[in-house]
């Protein structure tokens, strides 16, 4: 059956500016990091980024190692796109990275020129593009001058191969010079996409300062702490989680107090009227610092039940007082 996308896909999708760019996401974009692969079901796969578009989120966030195998979450977007997406290609925000091991050999990983540009052109391949919408070095290079990382994206934007760039996992100080060096060649750093949830608060400690003063974007990735703020770990570690098959998230990172700190939380949630993982999303969009929360998902259920969140983004002050309370204990 030919996928036709939904007509009211932008009626309740809200959107934001992305720092001082022109270019605005969705508040919930998809991200392809896991149940995309090579070993994943196709047909959950396809309904699941069907769903998402019809629901208004018109970002889709890859990288070239994602899958397993490396590069097959690519390739299957690809598919996606070729059957299903391809006459709305305008209206979709669609992003790869690079920055970790792809392919054997001292060029297949981390920073330099070469890699980055070889990767995007594979990244194009695989996905049957001209061009991607973001591109990004996926975390810092400490040997790799960051002249020549921050060459190499301003390269890629010159020849057309990427319309923003951005970085990702960058502390606060390597931010401000990547910002400067990009400022000096003319291309303006778009995003940031920094791991942050309520349980990993790390970028209000100088990072969103500095993507504040300089007009840089942020899009949080795992900001359900991998499935950790959801409903799913209120009462232990369930068969078939994350967490179960020691994957991303390891069972020693659920401890009895943050057990307890998930229970507390969800008892806010409640009378918010929301899921756990709802509030966690509007607290990570609150006060308008971050320009988008990067979620992921097994099943449509999920993405519809996360897009919900938009429906009450508000904090009272109280209720921002005792998520703190809570946190910090």
């Amino acid at each position: 059956m030919v996928y036709v996308a939904a007509s009211n896909r932008y009626e309740h999708m809200q959107y934001r500016r992305s720092g001082h760019s022109g270019l605005k996401l969705p508040l919930i974009s998809f991200g392809l990091w896991h149940n995309f692969g090579g070993v994943d079901a196709r047909k959950t796969g396809k309904e699941m980024i069907r769903k998402a578009f019809d629901l208004g989120i018109t970002h889709f966030d890859l990288a070239n190692n994602y899958g397993p195998p490396p590069g097959s979450a690519e390739e299957f977007f690809g598919e996606i796109l070729k059957t299903d997406l391809a006459p709305y290609r305008d209206e979709l925000i669609i992003s790869s990275k690079a920055g970790y091991k792809m392919w054997d050999g001292p060029y297949g990983d981390w920073g330099s020129k070469k890699y980055l540009v070889s990767s995007l052109d594979q990244s194009l391949k695989r996905m049957g593009l001209e061009y991607v919408d973001v591109f990004y070095h996926h975390r810092p290079d400490p040997n790799t001058p960051l002249e020549e990382t921050m060459h190499a994206l301003d390269l890629l934007v010159r020849q057309g191969k990427a319309l923003y760039i951005g970085i990702s996992s960058y502390d606060a100080k390597q931010t401000s010079e990547a910002v400067k060096i990009l400022n000096d060649m003319g291309t303006p750093l778009f995003i940031h996409q920094p791991a942050y949830s309520m349980l990993n608060r790390w970028i209000e400690d100088g990072l969103q300062e500095v993507l504040e003063e300089n007009g840089v974007g942020s899009i949080a990735f795992v900001p359900l702490a991998q499935g950790l703020l959801t409903s799913k770990y209120l009462n232990g570690i369930p068969k078939g989680s994350r967490a179960s098959k020691g994957t991303s998230l390891s069972q020693e990172e659920i401890t009895d107090a943050t057990i307890s700190k998930l229970i507390q939380l969800n008892e806010i949630a409640k009378e918010r009227n929301q899921s756990l993982a709802q509030m966690s999303l509007a607290w990570v969009l609150r006060e308008g610092k971050v320009t988008s929360a990067l979620i992921g998902a097994s099943k449509v259920e999920q993405i519809e039940e996360n897009v919900k969140a938009l429906d009450h983004l508000a904090f009272s002050k109280s209720e921002l007082e005792m998520i703190d309370s809570i946190l910090t204990s």
